[in-house]
């Protein structure tokens, strides 16, 4: 898979791809990052890629000249399964959208920074708009590390054991079991005997009923799915 992230800060964004699993998906061959960087189609020689929005208010907004550059140079030599957005009025990102985004060839990520980007650039260009949640961040490029990682995690060959992706939190709109390792006993506090039978299916039975009752605890609005 190939993700390429348009951002005017790629400085902010080389250090989460360059360490733990992100790192060995580059590694293996199974996933690219490319860190676009806006200023180098920015106007004049301030590179200037925002500006005053019109109507008057506080806040600088991104200008269309320099993102349509890029974005058109961009589509021009490859082929997107998306164009993403990442802007508090997208749609919440969730565990289900990582699995469908994971199974893509390429994708194109604007990181938006300011009041946002010019809507044309929006109306033109693209596809999907997306929120990790219901805050402001200062730019996208932290969202973008999230959508990034829980989607390249998913991608087969990524971790050593492909199954654990399958058993992570929302894959099945419940919450993950408690997970114990050694010793068996600290501080007077034992692992469960059920986990140290060697009986799976009891096993599985045992995760999942402790899944539903943490998910109908912390989050019963999942349930209702």
């Amino acid at each position: 898979m190939e993700i390429d992230i348009i951002t005017v800060l790629p400085e902010l964004l080389r250090s989460p791809f360059e360490h733990s699993i992100m790192k060995r998906a580059a590694e293996k061959g199974l996933l690219s990052v490319n860190l676009i960087d806006l200023r180098k189609y920015g106007l004049g020689p301030h590179r200037q890629v925002d500006d005053y929005q019109y109507g008057g208010g506080a806040g600088m907004v991104m200008m269309c000249e320099p993102l349509d550059r890029c974005i058109s140079e961009l589509k021009a030599a490859k082929t997107y399964d998306e164009v993403i957005y990442l802007t508090p009025d997208g749609i919440k990102y969730e565990q289900k959208l990582a699995n469908r985004l994971s199974l893509s060839q390429r994708l194109l990520v604007i990181c938006g920074h300011y009041k946002g980007i010019d809507q044309r650039i929006r109306d033109m260009h693209v596809t999907m708009e997306i929120s990790v949640g219901d805050f402001v961040l200062s730019g996208g490029e932290l969202a973008a590390a999230i959508v990034v990682d829980s989607i390249g995690r998913l991608i087969p060959g990524v971790l050593n054991d492909e199954t654990s992706a399958l058993t992570d939190s929302f894959q099945d709109d419940l919450l993950a079991p408690p997970v114990y390792t050694r010793p068996a006993e600290y501080k007077g506090m034992k692992v469960p005997d059920v986990l140290l039978s060697g009986h799976e299916a009891k096993i599985d039975q045992w995760r999942y009923d402790q899944s539903f009752v943490k998910t109908s605890e912390k989050r019963p609005d999942l349930l209702d799915r």
